[in-house]
């Protein structure tokens, strides 16, 4: 049994779920305020803190899987937040069955991040800085995930905004890294701003933000499926679509998808815990949380063909650049943006469920493919390092006769790496597969999850219902969701090549450089974590293996399809029930062995030499692609520079918006605005020697006049102070004698 039934549940429950991002906030502002400025005092803050999210969290998901009626009485806890006249924004925390599984795998996942961290990173002087944010996007994360309503889940997505920024420039020294956060920054506001649309419509039109409130509300779904809005589409269409647009932006899909490989830049724990627990996968989580809005307007609407034509164009893209990157990173990064395609098309179609299910199984394998990766590119640059402290230990000694030791740096990341050498290029390695058997082996489960190697992997379940439900919905008379099926499947095809294509470059065959040759395995915070992970990228798929698949549907009888009975119970109408099909099913098979057998025999069977050519390039420079920036080039070098996406985007809307702001300058700003400005200052000046004339002339003229007169008068009645008392005496007979006659004589 996945969970025992229950009937009740804990009160204590939504007290939990209101701490459990407490202890990674904590976290971050006891480091920023120089809490941790000792670096075992940082790791121990970083590492009780997500421990103590991760307890709190898996309190609650084993609590809420077993009960039955969560879909309809999820565990919620509201409260009045911000006025609004005489309604008020209500924000609160709540766990149903689209966010429970994540309450399981976020937590996990970061936990094993963090772990993975204190190792990769320990040599790095700003450690106590990437740990503090590591807490806060964590923390960001799971705040998303508990959120019962749309604002606050805005709040906390745009915090894990500005954490992907910090750290994906997080070695901001060089220009590369910067240039990546501000892309990466930048490129998501363009989501960010129609999801913010979106916001505003639906509270418009339904008076709140709550999830459970509007998705669980049959009365108000219906009202928003009537209501006519633009484009002849209703609201609810609207809505739905601005608020993808936020999933667009911040999952990396077409047309927005270019900020997650600049997002390389970044220290690769921060690339796994981005591209696999955190940010893109909030994309997708968000769009599920809005199916609803979606399936009231029917199957293969046109907003249901939107997302799945969105997402089949980006399965598709990512997937044929990653087969002719050299970077292993990129290569992962190109994976995740079609893996996340992979989702976006399964909602599309009306898979809810296997969209969920992707969204679950990818965060496992992506996540250990990416650790992976960066305990490959640790080892080869201690390899490297080692190399150069030998060669300075030699020279050494040639030069004084005495040996002097050399601490190589301890690779916290890629950047240490001389500029000569490259420790991320898959071209300087080959030969790890004995040199770090552990990242191998774990790297292959990964892969293969990947692949959707059949039966044993997570990968393969999940894919195989996206491909099921595709399938379903073609049979069913959508058009969108044949055309889904055939490009997922290229697409899945092209994934199983290079998969293999990267583990032959990166392990097989013999080392094709001397830093390869010297690499080796990493301590066990690195390959702890990569074990678990692995764990999971294997298992985790038979939690929603179909009842009526054969043999495996028997062997879990009634655990069969667990994770999907589960989701059930958060929609209000009934999502489709798959059928078991062998068109699907042959599908997933034929691709993922069929890919892996097409990447062994180029890569596998004979793997490359140093200095030997790519059999990809041979063979994809053979055809020609024309370009909108730069003519007509060979279709390799076309992929290998990403479709030159960054250049049309530089020549058809960053250089001619520069242009108009630099027109706006020149003509508007400096030759109007500005003109008008001086002269109003020449005008205002004048009018002011005016005014200026006017005060010294009257107003001060006046004053100094009146000033002199009493001073004189002063002056003269001072002279009459000749301090005698006789001649006082004379002047008083003299002003008494003038008095006298005046009265008597004048007055008269």
């Amino acid at each position: 049994m996945f969970a025992e039934a229950v009937t009740t549940l804990p009160p204590y429950l939504t007290t939990l779920l209101w701490l459990a991002p407490a202890p990674l906030f904590i976290a971050f502002a006891l480091i920023a305020l120089g809490f941790g400025k000792n670096r075992a005092l940082t790791t121990a803050t970083a590492m009780i803190a997500v421990l103590a999210t991760t307890v709190m969290s898996f309190i609650v998901f084993f609590n809420v899987v077993g009960y039955h009626e969560l879909g309809s009485e999820p565990v919620r806890s509201t409260f009045n937040w911000l006025a609004t006249g005489d309604t008020a924004f209500k924000i609160g925390v709540v766990a149903d069955p689209l966010n429970a599984g994540l309450m399981f795998m976020v937590p996990l996942t970061c936990t094993l991040i963090f772990l993975y961290s204190t190792n990769y990173m320990a040599s790095d002087p700003r450690y106590t800085r990437f740990m503090g944010y590591l807490s806060l996007f964590a923390g960001s994360m799971m705040g998303l995930v508990m959120s019962d309503n749309l604002l606050t889940l805005f709040v906390f997505w745009e915090l894990m905004g500005y954490c992907s920024y910090s750290l994906i420039g997080f070695f901001y020294n060089k220009p590369s890294a910067y240039k990546a956060a501000v892309k990466a920054f930048m490129t998501t506001r363009v989501g960010d701003m129609l999801l913010l649309l979106g916001m505003v419509y639906l509270y418009a039109e339904t008076g709140t933000l709550n999830f459970f409130d509007i998705t669980h509300n049959p009365e108000m779904l219906e009202h928003l499926a009537s209501t006519a809005s633009i484009l002849g589409l209703s609201a609810a269409a609207i809505i739905g679509l601005l608020i993808f647009g936020g999933t667009v932006g911040k999952s990396a899909q077409f047309p927005l998808h270019v900020w997650l490989p600049d997002a390389m830049e970044g220290p690769t724990p921060v690339s796994a815990m981005i591209h696999a627990a955190t940010m893109v996968s909030a994309g997708i989580f968000l769009t599920l949380r809005f199916f609803p809005l979606f399936q009231v307007t029917g199957e293969g609407s046109s907003a249901f063909q939107v997302v799945a034509l969105i997402g089949a164009i980006t399965a598709f893209i990512g997937a044929t650049i990653a087969v002719a990157q050299y970077d292993i990173k990129r290569v992962l990064a190109y994976s995740t943006i079609s893996q996340l395609g992979f989702m976006v098309a399964a909602i599309g179609v009306g898979g809810y469920i296997p969209a969920a299910f992707h969204l679950l199984t990818h965060a496992f394998f992506k996540a250990l493919l990416f650790l992976g990766s960066g305990s490959v590119i640790h080892g080869v640059e201690h390899g490297h390092h080692h190399l150069h402290a030998a060669h300075d230990d030699g020279r050494r000694k040639t030069d004084d006769g005495h040996a002097s030791a050399h601490d190589a740096p301890g690779g916290h990341d890629d950047h240490h790496a001389e500029p000569e050498f490259d420790a991320q290029d898959m071209r300087n390695m080959g030969g790890l597969r004995t040199r770090m058997p552990i990242t191998f082996w774990t790297f292959v489960i990964g892969g293969f999850a990947l692949a959707g190697f059949p039966f044993i992997t997570a990968g393969f379940w999940s894919k195989d219902e996206i491909f099921a439900e595709a399938y379903r919905g073609f049979t069913h008379g959508v058009p969108m969701a044949g055309v889904v099926f055939i490009v997922l499947v290229v697409s899945a095809l092209l994934t199983a090549f290079y998969t293999m294509r990267q583990i032959s470059m990166t392990f097989l065959g013999q080392p094709r450089t001397e830093a390869a040759a010297h690499a080796t395995e990493n301590k066990w915070p690195m390959t702890v974590p990569l074990i678990v992970l692995a764990f999971f990228a294997i298992f985790a798929g038979f939690i929603n293996i179909p009842a009526d698949f054969p043999i495996f549907g028997s062997i879990l009888g009634g655990n069969a399809h667990w994770f999907g009975h589960l989701l059930e119970g958060g929609l209000v109408e009934e999502v489709t029930k798959l059928e078991f099909n062998i068109v699907p099913v042959a599908a997933s098979l034929l691709v993922a062995l069929g890919g892996l057998f097409l990447g062994w025999l180029a890569y596998g069977r004979k793997p490359l030499k140093a200095g030997e050519a790519d059999p990809s390039q041979v063979f994809l420079s053979r055809f020609k692609l024309p370009t909108a920036t730069e003519g007509v080039l060979d279709l390799f070098s076309a992929l290998n520079r990403r479709l030159l996406f960054d250049e049309f985007y530089r020549k058809y809307f960053i250089n001619p918006l520069q242009a108009i702001a630099d027109n706006y300058t020149r003509i508007v700003d400096k030759g109007v605005i500005d003109v008008i400005l001086e002269g109003g200052y020449r005008i205002g000046g004048q009018f002011a020697g005016v005014l200026k004339t006017f005060d010294r002339e009257v107003i001060t003229g006046i004053s100094d006049r009146i000033g002199d007169l009493v001073r004189n008068i002063g002056d003269g009645g001072r002279e009459l102070q000749s301090g005698q008392v006789q001649n006082y005496l004379l002047s008083g007979i003299i002003a008494a004698a003038a008095i006298l006659v005046f009265f008597l004589f004048i007055f008269q």
